[in-house]
């Protein structure tokens, strides 16, 4: 009863966004109500469940959203952005989805995922009409989301690959080796289908981009160039993937910002992810200590970051342009951590509704099934979780603590039923998701046009990575 009455509340979710255009907020918050009364959970606690929930993933990501969106907008009025899409343009062009989720899912699993969605989606928005005239946007979102979720379930130090090693007693070392290729295979393999998805005709500007989000600045190159090539009757098409193309900006950048070098006004980025990779790496080996700790921290990083790109924004844009820089930000930070919470308010009522514990009962007499029957079941327990549950860490978690006791009587090497559970805790990131709706914010989509880029990537991730992983466990 637990699982049928989340995925009701789940599909109410969804149909009230979509169908009847409500808002996200006001839908997930229906909801949470309809699962916490429908399934027991009871009036007070139900209240409690949505404000704790709320309030714990404010905790967790709130600081690290709110620096991350202050520190984009401001690289956005340097000219940053711009100025490293035109470099990666002309040396990858339209080969840029594949950089980018090769690069998120093998160098940045060290990295929060919040934090590498914030940094990579105002260059994705930029870099998009340099890669695909009409279906750039969609494809290098889905190329991150993937990215992202391959590294943080396969590559160690990802917090879920990390969590489901620990539990399943799966030296790092040893996950780390089948991690990898796995990690980095689903990421490429997934983002090349999913480019043949949309030459196909998946995507729909009139739908699945977020009308509000027209006049975004990060749009601004993307409306230029379309412009530009509308104008010059057909000498450019769908596919043009020209790395000479210039991206033109609304706002004039002071000269002082384009003199500095790229590399220093890109430091706001670059300094803490090498803090943040720098404080993961050394407790991975024991070496941590407490000022190691601190500086590493993913807030204390982004921080700095803030730091840096506001000192650069006064001497470069003065005081003027730097404040007007920071009210974009600020702006736009609002109404992501209001989705993002409500998100996290959905989460909390459905571990309230204790549904962890059925799947445990459910699935606990399964054990000493063949060798495919164990994959094929931790791969399923793991995407369930995740699907009902929003979150891909706990999800993974929990799958690995209902397996765990019974992973020694199966007869499966626990690495195997390890990278099962990673491929499954993939499955269909959805509405349910703090995650989710930061990503539909930063990139501009609408609910469809996140659901067609994260939720389908994620989803065709999960299906591509399983037979990887039924390969490994014939030789593991």
């Amino acid at each position: 009863m637990d699982i049928a009455l989340t995925l009701i509340a789940i599909a109410l979710a969804i149909l009230l966004i979509i169908r009847f255009k409500v808002d996200p907020v006001i839908s997930l918050i229906i909801s949470s109500v309809f699962l916490g009364l429908s399934a027991g959970v009871g009036l007070e606690d139900t209240v409690t469940e949505i404000t704790g929930g709320f309030g714990e993933i404010m905790g967790e990501v709130g600081l690290l959203i709110g620096f991350g969106v202050l520190i984009g907008s401001l690289l956005q009025a340097t000219g940053t952005f711009r100025a490293l899409v035109e470099i990666i343009a002309r040396r990858v062009g339209g080969k840029l989805p594949y950089a980018m989720t090769a690069a998120l899912s093998t160098i940045f699993p060290s990295i929060y995922v919040d934090v590498q969605v914030v940094l990579a989606s105002p260059m994705a928005r930029q870099a998009a009409p340099v890669v695909d005239r009409k279906r750039g946007l969609p494809w290098l979102a889905g190329a991150i989301g993937v990215g992202i979720f391959s590294g943080y379930v396969f590559v160690v130090p990802g917090l879920a690959a990390v969590a489901v090693a620990g539990l399943l007693e799966v030296p790092l070392g040893r996950y780390l080796v089948f991690g990898v290729p796995i990690g980095l295979a689903t990421a490429l393999l997934t983002t090349f289908i999913f480019r043949a998805l949309l030459a196909a005709g998946l995507w729909d500007e009139t739908t699945d981009i977020d009308p509000d989000e027209e006049e975004h600045p990060d749009n601004a190159g993307h409306r230029a160039y379309l412009a530009r090539a509308d104008a010059e009757s057909g000498a450019t098409t769908s596919e043009t993937t020209d790395a000479d193309a210039d991206l033109d900006h609304p706002d004039e950048v002071p000269e002082r910002a384009l003199r500095l070098p790229l590399l220093l006004r890109l430091s706001p980025i670059l300094v803490p992810l090498v803090l943040i990779a720098f404080g993961a790496f050394m407790d991975l080996f024991d070496r941590s200590n407490d000022v190691i700790a601190f500086i590493g921290n993913a807030n204390i990083a982004l921080f700095v970051g803030l730091l840096i790109a506001f000192v650069i924004g006064r001497t470069t844009l003065g005081s003027d342009g730097t404040e007007g820089a920071l009210s974009t930000g600020f702006r736009t930070t609002g109404e992501i951590l209001l989705i993002t919470g409500i998100g996290g308010s959905l989460g909390a009522v459905i571990k309230a509704t204790g549904l962890g514990d059925t799947l445990k009962g459910l699935f606990s007499a399964d054990a000493g099934a063949p060798v495919l029957i164990s994959v094929l079941l931790a791969w399923f327990i793991a995407a369930l979780l995740h699907f009902a549950i929003g979150s891909v860490s706990v999800g993974a978690i929990t799958a690995a603590g209902i397996i765990g006791p019974v992973v020694a009587s199966t007869g499966v090497d626990p690495v195997v039923i390890g990278l099962s559970i990673a491929s499954g805790a993939m499955f269909a990131l959805h509405v349910n998701s703090n995650f989710f709706w930061m990503f539909k914010s930063l990139l501009g989509l609408s609910t469809k046009g996140a659901l067609k880029t994260l939720t389908l990537c994620t989803s065709l991730g999960a299906v591509v990575s399983l037979p990887m992983v039924l390969l490994i466990s014939l030789i593991a």
